[in-house]
């Protein structure tokens, strides 16, 4: 056997064995909880139409904000191989102070405080 043939068999097989185990180790207990369906902690078998805080929304509008900034700045290491590695790391640091405005702004307007 080849070296390419010899790796997909100890790949397929292992991946077999992982799928068979996975059936088998799990314990299957279902009881009430597990069973009902769960969104986003409301009651599911109350009235949909209950008022709910905007916070939970806040909270995930900054979680992608602050996710979308590290995509922003992935380039920064390879800036400096640029005619004006000065320029890149201004705009940067114009991102971050920014970004750290707002946080401190939210912070201070009590936005991030989970309980009133």
């Amino acid at each position: 056997m080849n070296l390419l043939s010899m790796i997909i068999a100890i790949t397929a097989a292992l991946s077999v064995i992982l799928a068979i185990v996975s059936f088998w180790l799990p314990q299957m207990n279902p009881d009430y909880e597990k069973l009902s369906p769960y969104e986003c902690g409301f009651d599911p078998l109350g009235t949909a139409r209950l008022p709910f805080s905007l916070r939970f929304f806040l909270v995930a509008i900054l979680f992608l904000l602050f996710d979308l900034e590290i995509a922003l700045l992935l380039p920064l290491p390879w800036g400096d191989q640029l005619a004006s590695p000065l320029l890149t790391f201004t705009w940067a640091i114009t991102i971050l102070v920014l970004l750290t405005l707002g946080l401190i702004y939210e912070w201070t307007q009590g936005g991030l405080e989970w309980a009133e």
